[in-house]
């Protein structure tokens, strides 16, 4: 396929012992269920405050926008100061806006108040992503090591978000919402001090444009290299058309569930049947070698929105429930072609680059799953869950097939043999 020397995939194991990766997954997994933490406890004290569960619910959706602003404008952080100080900083600055949150409860602020610091709170974790992507490929050399990597790495991360929903509603429940916030800052210090110990620094690559003017042309520097850069605009692409076919299974979960009578604890049962799907996806699609990663990748994505489509076929009746639950399962699993996708968009990505490349890209992805969801709610009150469920995927399917006809295959054989066979140009 190239001419470099393949190696083979390296084990669980390999990537395991390799120095600081333990740690540094261990600190990004206690900050994320911070975040977590933080978003459940504000939502109580809102709830609380208005009586309203709207309210509660904007608490939660007005946490998404801070997560866009902060990856599109503050990715260039992770491009011009070294990846562990932008780690540790944004540990230590979102500690600090949990203390402001902890005073504003204490004052029983106005719930403007408590979303605006929420907000911030949210805001600085942008970097902090850009950041832990050019740690891995800083730490494995070996890019099939790094791909073994990112897939433990986005495992972690769906996991510790459903830990950190589980574990802030429990926490709030025994010690109040302000414990909760107290726990939430020890979450922030204690992964700051492990990425301060366990974290090597390393100089940034390139030089980044001076001042504030600066700052913002390295954003619009990052969007016209990205733009320019046919391999990255074709993987960006089609993960925002997937983010579709992604987020409707869980926006229209618990609708089937209540239009149809079945008992209501079904629904969180269905909307984690595509989640389930994609931790066992990327399980196994994480062992296979990148060459066969990347060539199945298209296929994937193709297959992964047919059973949301075959979904609406099935009759909507308790018996049959089981049988959509495992059709949205085999949607999550395809999902898992995201793994190869992003790990390839890291390395193609030049070194100096990558902060403000893959934040705006991060940006782009969460803006797609915002849309997605509120499509797919729309159309499940137009046309009915099953519906909207069906209708996402046939659009889905519809954009990628047409992104298929342009598919820039012989590009991106390529960009993967440089990714991951030693191409001086992917570092």
């Amino acid at each position: 396929m190239g001419s470099h020397a393949r190696a083979s995939m390296p084990s669980y194991a390999q990537v395991f012992r390799t120095g600081g990766f333990v740690p540094a997954l261990l600190a990004l997994s206690i900050s994320t269920w911070g975040d977590f933490i933080a978003r459940v406890a504000v939502a109580f004290v809102v709830r609380e405050q208005t009586g309203s569960d709207l309210a509660m619910a904007a608490t939660f959706a007005a946490s998404l926008l801070p997560s866009i602003v902060g990856r599109s404008l503050l990715s260039p952080f992770a491009d011009r100061i070294p990846y562990k100080h932008v780690l540790v900083g944004s540990d230590v600055v979102r500690g600090l806006f949990v203390l402001a949150i902890i005073a504003a409860v204490g004052q029983q602020s106005p719930v403007l108040v408590l979303l605006g610091l929420l907000f911030a709170l949210e805001l600085f974790g942008g970097p902090a992503g850009a950041s832990h992507q050019i740690l891995l490929t800083d730490l494995f050399p070996d890019r099939r090591a790094f791909l073994r990597a990112r897939g433990l790495s986005t495992l972690a991360d769906q996991l510790n978000q459903a830990i950190g929903l589980a574990v802030g509603g429990v926490i709030v429940t025994a010690l109040s919402a302000l414990g909760a916030l107290v726990v939430d800052l020890l979450t922030f210090a204690v992964s700051a001090v492990l990425f301060l110990v366990a974290v090597r620094s390393r100089a940034v690559d390139g030089i980044p444009s001076p001042g504030i003017v600066g700052f913002f042309t390295d954003i619009r520097e990052g969007a016209r290299y990205l733009a320019r850069h046919r391999v990255l605009v074709s993987l960006l692409t089609l993960s925002l058309i997937a983010m579709l076919g992604v987020v409707a299974p869980e926006a229209v979960a618990i609708p089937y569930v209540l239009d149809h009578d079945f008992p209501a604890w079904l629904g969180g049962l269905l909307m984690a049947s595509p989640v389930l799907g994609a931790v066992c996806g990327v399980i196994v699609v994480g062992r296979w070698e990148p060459e066969v990663a990347g060539a199945r990748m298209l296929v994937m994505a193709l297959l992964m929105p047919v059973p949301l489509i075959c979904a609406a076929l099935v009759p909507p009746t308790l018996g049959w429930l089981p049988l959509v639950w495992l059709m949205w399962f085999a949607s999550g699993v395809l999902q898992a072609f995201l793994l190869p996708l992003q790990a390839t968009f890291a390395l193609v990505t030049a070194p100096q680059m990558r902060g403000r490349v893959i934040g705006l890209a991060g940006a782009g992805s969460m803006t797609s799953s915002a849309v997605g969801f509120l499509l797919a709610g729309w159309l499940s009150e137009e046309l009915g869950p099953r519906t909207s469920g069906a209708v996402c995927g046939m659009l889905c399917l519809g954009g990628m097939a047409l992104l298929a006809a342009a598919w820039p295959k012989r590009s991106l054989r390529k960009a993967v043999d440089e990714a991951f066979n030693g191409s001086p140009a992917a570092r």
